[in-house]
């Protein structure tokens, strides 16, 4: 597309690292629960699941010191265009998916280069070869990426009828649809020798193994989040795509990144109409142009945060204003109005609204003390797992790290 949408004002929310490590520690408690009691998972997988943990806990200080970088820029990012050579992907009637992602992997990148030349584009793959999926977020890790975006399309046997984008973040599954796409995509691995080995004893196929998942969620949920939304918002909305939402799975290709990262999928090859419209130059094209403009709007909130960070030190008396500082949960997001007696929220309670950016939030555990939140979240994460905490400082999102420092000036 020629005309490119303007950059308007927004704020972001970014994730706190005691927030995480709370999360980190409760879904560990879970997941040790659920194995001793059900005996679904080997001594082997506990024996990764310390692994697991040891990542977690290098990742959480890398991150920690990134927090504190205030000047902090996006200036590198992966464009991963899912499956290639051997392993076409989902095939449609007329073309198969590794075809697809790759060419619109490429026009990604192409509007990124061309609006922005400082920043770093990298592809995991740009003609059609395979790549292991192992390889896929280590070469995101391996040139220190700021962001990684895979990109597949969807299809469903013996339905020729559903249709629409989807945009993952790494998280638990709630729907058999969600389990469905996971295992989709994680099955790429089976084209490799001695898979079993390399992915330490992971099985793509088997729904047990995907509990070893829940110890990596959380790390870069809500940047991850706020990027899948910005997707969905520009397929639906610049697009004229049918959005089926943001979404949370136990992809793999996630899960090693350690960088916010999500999995677009672009549409369902075997859905005729939407298969056409992707297999067109013109469909990619907007497609594209489309997952740029969601990049472009998450860069700005981002960059924009750093210095509005510095602008709050420098002008804001926090000791006026601290009471204005208030945290919640997040439970959903949606591009449009929940009634707030919904079923979706059957078994929560005072439930509120929140209209940012032209998406509806919606929250609970409204307070002034982060303590008290972090406790309220346990009890939530039983009802909705993938739940996190926000900050708001005049009816406006901040990070929490930024309320805290409201809070205790």
């Amino acid at each position: 597309m020629s005309q490119i949408a303007k950059i308007t004002n927004k704020t972001t929310i970014f994730p706190n690292i005691n927030t995480v490590q709370n999360h980190f520690l409760s879904s560990f408690m879970k997941i040790s629960y659920r194995i001793f009691l059900s005996n679904i998972i080997s001594q082997n997988i506990m024996k990764r699941v310390s692994v697991f943990l040891m990542v977690f806990i290098f990742s959480s200080i890398s991150f920690l010191s990134w927090g504190q970088n205030s000047e902090y820029k996006i200036n590198t990012i992966v464009i991963d265009a899912g499956h290639g050579g051997k392993d076409p992907g989902a095939v449609g009637k007329n073309c198969y998916e590794k075809d697809i992602a790759l060419s619109i992997a490429l026009k990604t990148g192409n509007y990124i280069k061309e609006k922005f030349p400082h920043v770093k584009v990298i592809y995991t793959r740009d003609k059609d070869i395979f790549i292991p999926l192992k390889k896929r977020p280590e070469i995101a890790n391996k040139c220190k990426a700021d962001l990684f975006i895979s990109i597949h399309a969807n299809s469903l046997e013996n339905n020729n009828r559903t249709y629409g984008t989807e945009t993952f973040i790494l998280g638990l599954h709630k729907t058999k649809d969600n389990l469905a796409v996971a295992m989709k995509e994680n099955s790429v691995m089976l084209y490799e020798d001695d898979y079993s080995n390399k992915y330490e004893g992971f099985n793509p196929n088997d729904p047990a193994s995907y509990i070893i998942f829940n110890l990596m969620q959380g790390l870069h949920i809500e940047n991850s989040t706020l990027l899948a939304q910005h997707t969905e918002n520009q397929f639906k909305k610049r697009v004229g795509r049918r959005s089926r939402g943001v979404k949370a799975a136990e992809l793999w290709v996630l899960r090693k990144a350690s960088m916010p990262s999500v999995l677009i999928e672009v549409g369902f090859i075997s859905n005729p109409n939407e298969e056409r419209f992707l297999k067109s130059n013109k469909g990619q094209d907007y497609m594209a142009s489309a997952i740029f403009r969601a990049f472009r709007s998450y860069k700005e909130e981002i960059e924009r945060h750093s210095s509005r960070t510095l602008e709050v030190k420098k002008e804001i008396n926090p000791k006026e204003m601290s009471d204005e500082v208030s945290f919640c949960i997040q439970i959903k997001s949606s591009s449009k109005k929940i009634p707030l007696d919904s079923k979706v929220f059957d078994g929560l309670s005072n439930v509120k609204e929140n209209e940012v950016n032209g998406l509806y939030k919606y929250s609970v555990g409204h307070t002034q003390n982060l303590k008290t939140v972090i406790n309220t979240r346990k009890e939530i994460r039983k009802l909705i797992p993938d739940c996190f905490i926000v900050a708001y400082y005049k009816g406006k999102p901040i990070s929490i790290k930024e309320a805290k420092y409201i809070q205790k000036s």
